[in-house]
């Protein structure tokens, strides 16, 4: 009877022992680098950023939302489902805005997925995800960081896991019609890259890094390729794979976490209209049920 009992809710409680794991190695990571580093570098992250990195990151943010949604449309409409850029792009923020606000960093995904498609959303994050892939292996080949030995075989792995794809994509219906979107969600893709990159270079030079841009560049790619590991509202693997790589290349693991602290508080900024986005629904789901 107990072994029963123990393989019917062994799934379940593995499942609620990962949920658990995750947020804990997260916030794990912080307290490792409060303990290693002090408090001082994340007071610095606070205190450093300002109105004019702010303002940037929103405005960038603008830019990499729509083509998100964009993208996002795309892959809906490759799967048969329309999904009007407007709608795209207000959902789009209110996901992000849960995605930095709440545990796991991937919430506002789900929810966006269960009110217009969980595959079309699973499609459209993992397209974002190759192509971030494919431009950050590009760069670290070429140019020197941390990992620069290690590129040769990420390279050569890519490319085999591209060979299967393709395959795969030749076989699949579905695949082939979305794989005749994948110069406009490459183009999408690559332009939400350089615009989360290029927030990550302000927080750098505002954060007070003085590395030349030649420098930084690779270390950016490799911090928002980090930003796919489990996380608590983003912030987690950041702050220690920034602390590694700037201490790794020369700047300091301490500037490396005000670095990404400012780069924390600037995402957390430029996702605010997701919040007017929430507020707006609920006010008009309200004011529905009170008719």
């Amino acid at each position: 009877m107990t072994a029963a009992v123990l393989a019917e809710h062994g799934p379940a409680s593995r499942r609620s022992a990962w949920w658990w794991v995750r947020p804990a190695a997260a916030l794990g990571t912080l307290a490792f680098l409060v303990w290693h580093l002090g408090t001082a570098p994340f007071l610095d992250g606070l205190r450093t950023v300002d109105a004019a990195a702010l303002a940037a990151a929103s405005a960038l943010a603008v830019l990499t939302t729509v083509c998100c949604a964009w993208r996002w449309r795309i892959v809906s409409r490759g799967l048969g489902l329309d999904l009007p850029l407007g709608t795209a792009v207000a959902s789009y923020y209110r996901s992000l805005f849960l995605n930095v606000t709440l545990p796991g960093g991937v919430l506002g995904d789900v929810h966006r997925g269960i009110n217009h498609g969980l595959r079309a959303v699973v499609w459209e994050r993992a397209a974002g995800q190759v192509v971030q892939i494919v431009l950050t292996v590009g760069v670290l080949l070429v140019a020197p960081s941390p990992v620069h030995a290690a590129m040769p075989v990420v390279a050569v792995g890519l490319l085999l896991a591209a060979v299967v794809c393709g395959a795969l994509v030749v076989r699949n219906r579905t695949w082939r019609v979305a794989g005749r979107a994948w110069p406009a969600i490459a183009l999408a893709s690559a332009v939400v890259v350089a615009g989360h990159t290029i927030t990550f270079l302000i927080a750098a030079r505002t954060a007070g890094a003085t590395a030349p841009l030649s420098q930084l560049l690779p270390l950016a790619l490799l911090v928002l390729a980090a930003g796919a590991l489990p996380n608590v509202g983003g912030w987690g693997p950041r702050e220690g794979v920034t602390a590694w790589a700037f201490a790794a290349a020369g700047p300091g693991a301490s500037i490396g976490v005000t670095t990404a602290v400012v780069y924390g508080v600037m995402v957390f900024v430029a996702c605010l209209p997701g919040a007017a986005v929430l507020l707006t629904a609920h006010l008009r789901h309200a004011g529905a049920a009170d008719v």
